[in-house]
């Protein structure tokens, strides 16, 4: 009997603890939403952008590389709610299409650079030395050339196609990452628990890995999010060079690109809409990130 009374004091208090962290787990996007409304909207906008670029082979209302020789160049209208371009496309589903390309190149260019550099900052501000000082001196070489001009330059190296797109954008964020995670390992690596860590003979990849790398994860987030909206820039960027995507692949940056290479001056629907579609997304990460800075900051989250 004692027995029994003790399984069912364990399990209320377990289902109480699960139900007390799913709570809390709900409570953090209500207080964020609470404390930073303009955040939320853009991560609300930027959460729908996503759902629309993974469904958009169902969203979308046409073919995005159907030509439609009745309607070539076509304002917006009921048929073709925001016209067609000078080969009778259809704009609406080239710019649902093309903001999967655009968040997809980004999304993965930022994780790509901005890991590795956060791993290479973490690296460099532990071992510090001569391994800090040639890795800083490596960083400053990068950074020394325009993004988009370094991106160029890797793009005419490597080739078109979109992982060498991925892996170009990711190199300009690369530096980025190292700066900022290694001023944030330099506070982290000097605190008591990491020399407890370091008496009780832990290694140094154990070290990096469970006791300093936890701590940069908020640097981590706020920076990714903040590069987000400038790798959309420079892939639109490429792109509207004739460097990025390759056609007939829509994307934000060839649609631009693409209008502006046929004719001089452009009819303003096959400018508005794609511009509109790249301003809105960048303004949207931009802002999201500032909150996301301004929540995880300790030295602003009181005011």
């Amino acid at each position: 009997m004692a027995e029994q009374i003790d399984t069912q004091i364990s399990s209320a208090a377990s289902s109480s603890s699960v139900r007390r962290r799913t709570n809390s787990a709900w409570r953090i996007p209500i207080t964020f939403a609470q404390k930073y409304p303009v955040g939320a909207a853009a991560g609300i906008f930027l959460l729908l952008m996503a759902l629309v670029a993974i469904f958009a082979g169902v969203i979308a209302p046409a073919d995005p590389l159907y030509v439609d020789f009745n309607e070539l160049g076509s304002s917006p209208s009921a048929q073709n709610l925001l016209g067609t371009d000078y080969t009778g496309r259809d704009i609406l589903s080239r710019i649902i299409h093309g903001g999967r390309v655009s968040l997809q190149v980004s999304l993965f260019s930022v994780l790509l650079g901005t890991t590795a550099g956060s791993a290479w900052g973490i690296a460099s501000a532990y071992f510090g030395g001569r391994f800090d000082i040639i890795s800083q001196r490596l960083v400053e070489m990068v950074m020394s050339f325009p993004a988009l001009v370094l991106a160029m330059v890797l793009l005419v190296a490597l080739g078109g196609g979109m992982w060498t797109v991925i892996i170009a954008i990711a190199v300009t964020r690369l530096p980025y990452g190292v700066r900022v995670i290694r001023s944030v390992v330099l506070s982290v690596k000097e605190l008591t628990y990491v020399d407890a860590a370091r008496a009780m003979g832990a290694s140094d990849l154990r070290i990096m890995v469970q006791h300093i790398a936890p701590q940069c994860f908020a640097a981590f987030l706020v920076l990714a999010t903040a590069h987000l909206g400038a790798a959309i820039v420079i892939e639109a960027s490429l792109g509207f060079l004739g460097v990025g995507i390759t056609p007939p692949t829509p994307s934000w940056g060839n649609m631009l690109g693409g209008v502006v290479s046929a004719t001089y001056k452009p009819i303003w629907w096959l400018v508005l809409f794609p511009g509109l579609a790249i301003s809105l997304t960048v303004l949207a990460f931009n802002l999201l990130g500032d909150s996301l800075r301004d929540a995880l900051d300790p030295k602003l989250r009181g005011r």
